[in-house]
């Protein structure tokens, strides 16, 4: 076991799970109850206000990223509309049956597939996951075996969450993948930050 002293930069002083690219660590930023958009300072490590919501919609699920990946040029080559990576770590929603309300927490997680979303010309993943052990989602092991309503509600949310009144959407979500090309996408975005971090 081991201790920090100090408490750790969530991106990059935390590991990415024991298994990935299959089973993931995920640092939460929003439950489904925040009509706030937070985010982590990459500078401080700290959660901060990026924004209020400008639409009604809510998060489905938990949404973090996954420690210690970047979105660069091996997430963008995956992506073929994608002119570079977001130079973000890599997005997760994670599926709980019991109502979390807290974010700042950390979770392991089972990689499910993902949306293949481009955001003025970036590849900006969502991997979607399910929290490792859950009692009703646990059954899902790839993203076919989660509700088509549930996948529409994540594209809508992701197709509106940055939405601005009188200008048009950058936003596009191109593919739904499953987990054989989630799982590429999460290995890529560890050998983007290997080669951008060290």
């Amino acid at each position: 076991m081991t201790f920090n002293r100090w408490r750790p930069h969530p991106w990059h002083g935390l590991d990415p799970g024991e298994a990935p690219p299959e089973r993931v660590r995920a640092y939460i930023e929003m439950t489904p109850f925040d009509l706030v958009k937070y985010e982590v300072d990459k500078a401080t490590g700290y959660l901060r206000v990026d924004r209020p919501q400008r639409t009604s919609s809510q998060p489905p699920t938990l949404y973090g990223f996954i420690p210690q990946t970047y979105c660069d040029k091996r997430v963008a080559a995956l992506a073929p509309n994608a002119e570079r990576g977001d130079g973000d770590p890599l997005d997760i929603c994670v599926l709980s049956e019991r109502p979390i309300d807290r974010a700042e927490i950390l979770l392991d997680a089972r990689v499910l597939g993902g949306l293949q979303m481009i955001d003025g010309g970036e590849a900006d993943d969502k991997i979607i996951a399910v929290l490792e052990s859950d009692s009703i989602w646990g059954v899902a092991h790839d993203i076919g075996d989660l509700p088509g309503a549930l996948i529409e509600r994540l594209q809508h949310y992701f197709e509106t969450y940055k939405l601005v009144h009188g200008e048009p959407s950058k936003v596009s979500i191109d593919e739904v993948y499953g987990r054989e090309h989630a799982a590429k996408v999460v290995a890529a975005s560890l050998e983007d930050y290997g080669e951008a971090f060290g």
